[in-house]
């Protein structure tokens, strides 16, 4: 039985209205059963100083999109807990490296995917950009292999349909990239 914060299945997530309206604790695996509840998540687009982008492969042992490729971390702020918290908590927890500063908020955005017959996204996501004070060593548990692309590189990945990318990975870059290019 995998252990690890991400995958203790008791964990109480915050389950939310499309407003972002926290209504409830809700235990991970009942948020993420069927079609899911909706509750608040975020993800975060860590770059090194040449403008490279930190992607994680998901562990096998993720109950969702098992080896898919993601951004550089995503997660779930506990019940009772603010999104900046869980961000600085979670990015060591899979990456083991810390944050060097607080994160940046760019925008939330809510989705629902399905995976196979196991279970659901649905999530109101806080999307992040940030960078790690160290280089990553990467939780076994959480994340099977990490790689630094340019955005170029991930921008022509992206364009094949059948690359195995998570579904929130292929809307949050395509909404991050001009707001990054903005303030370059």
């Amino acid at each position: 039985m995998n252990t690890s914060p991400a995958n203790t299945q008791s964990t109480w997530l915050i389950s939310v209205t499309p407003n972002d309206k926290a209504i409830a604790p809700i235990e991970k695996l009942s948020a993420h059963e069927g079609n899911g509840v909706l509750h608040r998540a975020f993800s975060i687009f860590l770059f090194d100083p040449a403008g490279r982008l930190l992607l994680q492969q998901r562990s096998a042992q993720k109950p969702l999109w098992p080896g898919w490729w993601a951004n550089s971390c995503c997660s779930h702020p506990r019940w009772g807990q603010e999104l900046q918290e869980a961000v600085m908590r979670r990015v060591p927890e899979e990456l083991g490296a810390p944050l060097v500063e607080a994160p940046r908020w760019h925008f939330h955005f809510t989705y629902q995917a399905r995976w196979s017959d196991i279970g659901s996204e649905n999530e109101l996501c806080h999307v992040f950009t940030g960078r790690l004070a160290s280089p990553p060593q990467p939780n076994p548990d959480e994340v099977a292999d990490v790689k630094w692309v340019t955005p170029v590189e991930l921008e022509k990945a992206l364009a094949d349909p059948t690359a195995p990318f998570t579904p929130w990975l292929r809307i949050e870059w395509p909404k991050l990239a001009p707001m990054l290019a903005q303030t370059a």
